[in-house]
């Protein structure tokens, strides 16, 4: 276990978020959990081969549920490397995110206001700050630049990187469920009306010759790599971490595996994405 990040903080300060953008960069992750469980997560995430983990205690339980800060000298005698990152806010930002979401806090039991609530928490919460090894005030962040943050912290660039899954397929068999962008390439001429292709796939070279022929497949290519160019840092921008490209044909075995192919070599060459491509249908 080369890493075990503590999320702890402020109710409304991100705590949820951050823990899902831990998870999407490949950390074993365990919310809003009891601190006694802490060690034996990080045991168990170690026996399943995971480098990094990361956990948001529940530090409101005490009695048999365990201590945060005990949790933590625990963990730090089995040799891991700990970092705690506490996350606060700005009390208006929390009241508004509270009444946003119109969640109850947790600390506001019994009639308690939310000030007050927030308050009590804050004072709960005094020693883990003071164990804190990073602050962060997510008062002005958004979710995206949250993740971006953690991304830079706590992962490498290449963990950090867009995926994009290209998928070629044929309407015929249906879209794909999980597409975020459908393209249809119907519109070009249907290699499988021509005897000696019928029987090949995009990625042979009489049927890439055969579509590099037409026209309209460069001009729709252009506009293709133009718009996912555009759209690509936007995406990293707002912390998406994946996202599926769909390229429909008839059948699934010529146009759009041609051009899925194709699409995505540009974007490994030119967005630094980690792009990669599956012909679903080509063996129908």
């Amino acid at each position: 276990m080369r890493r075990v990040v503590i999320v702890t903080g402020l109710s409304g300060a991100g705590k949820s978020q951050a823990m899902k953008s831990f998870e999407d960069f490949g950390f074993a992750c365990l919310d809003n959990a009891p601190p006694v469980l802490a060690p034996s997560f990080v045991q168990l995430a170690g026996d399943a081969g995971y480098a990094n983990a990361a956990m948001a205690l529940d530090v409101r339980t005490m009695g048999p549920f365990g201590d945060a800060v005990a949790a933590l000298d625990a963990i730090a005698e089995s040799g891991a490397r700990i970092d705690v990152l506490f996350l606060d806010a700005e009390d208006d930002t929390l009241i508004r995110r509270f009444s946003e979401t119109r969640r109850r806090h947790p600390y506001g039991q019994n009639g308690v206001g939310l000030i007050d609530a927030i308050a009590a928490e804050r004072a709960s919460l005094a020693a883990l700050r003071d164990r804190a090894t990073i602050v962060w005030d997510t008062s002005r962040f958004t979710l995206g630049q949250l993740k971006d943050r953690i991304g830079a912290t706590f992962v490498g660039a290449e963990a950090r990187r867009l995926r994009i899954a290209i998928v070629a397929f044929g309407f015929k068999y249906g879209i794909p469920r999980d597409a975020d962008l459908v393209f249809d390439v119907r519109f070009l001429p249907n290699p499988n009306y021509v005897e000696a292709l019928r029987d090949l796939t995009g990625a042979d070279a009489p049927v890439a010759a055969y579509l590099e022929a037409i026209p309209d497949t460069e001009e729709f290519l252009a506009r293709l790599f133009g718009l996912l160019d555009f759209l690509v840092p936007r995406y990293e921008h707002e912390g998406k971490s994946q996202v599926t490209v769909a390229i429909g044909c008839t059948g699934g075995r010529h146009r759009s595996v041609y051009l899925g192919r194709r699409l995505q070599r540009h974007l490994s060459e030119t967005t630094g994405a980690l792009a990669t491509f599956d012909a679903r249908d080509v063996n129908r």
